[in-house]
């Protein structure tokens, strides 16, 4: 990609954080950085990347999308990851949010259950820079990681039709579990380890791709 290509998209990536970002409610300086370093078109198809810093969901194949960028950058403020925070992100899908959880200083355990999208996300995470910091599995979601819990955060980038009891299970104590809730009808939902059991928060409606169980053999 030429040096006048990447300009353009530092240029577009800088108005998707200001246009639809910031002035949306967004205001965690860390996470606006991390939004503005991460080249999101590295993590998309190239016959999509015109799309990159468009603010809408982007198929990658194998019916998943690149999610939102608003509702990513939400997801991330609410999780409140610092930096050394260990973090699990069900869905890896193109690596995109991984390698944001990344460039925040996190320590990353991501869950694919697609082998073909597993593979493409390592390569570009390895491309972009991330690879020590981001370590991928091939897994069903919904059992999560319990060898490496417990999490300070949980961020999920597709719907269970209900929260896996085994992902509120692997919170540490005051972590954060940020995930969109719902078959017909979504939410995203925030959920909090406390002494007196989790707490839900229900922030607002989106529309996310199912997370289906198992994990594919078929390439």
């Amino acid at each position: 990609m030429s040096s006048e290509e990447e300009a353009l998209y530092a240029l577009q990536r800088e108005a998707m954080v200001e246009e639809h970002i910031l002035r949306r409610g967004v205001r965690q300086s860390t996470v606006l950085d991390a939004l503005q370093v991460v080249r999101r078109h590295r993590f998309m198809l190239p016959a999509t990347r015109r799309f990159a810093y468009e603010d809408h969901a982007v198929p990658i194949g194998h019916d998943q999308t690149i999610s939102q960028p608003y509702v990513v950058a939400v997801t991330l403020a609410e999780a409140n990851v610092q930096p050394g925070s260990r973090v699990l992100d069900v869905g890896t899908g193109s690596g995109y949010q991984a390698a944001l959880l990344a460039e925040l200083g996190a320590e990353v355990h991501s869950l694919e259950r697609v082998p073909t999208l597993l593979r493409r996300a390592e390569q570009a995470l390895d491309a972009e820079g991330y690879a020590q910091r981001v370590t991928c599995h091939l897994r069903d979601g919904f059992t999560g990681l319990p060898e490496h819990a417990p999490f300070d955060a949980i961020v999920v980038a597709a719907a269970p039709p209900s929260v896996p009891a085994a992902l509120l299970e692997q919170l540490a104590p005051g972590g954060r579990l940020v995930i969109p809730v719902g078959e017909d009808r979504q939410v995203l939902e925030v959920w909090t380890a406390t002494p007196d059991g989790p707490r839900r928060e229900a922030l607002f409606p989106v529309a996310y791709v199912p997370l289906l169980p198992g994990v594919e053999t078929a390439e």
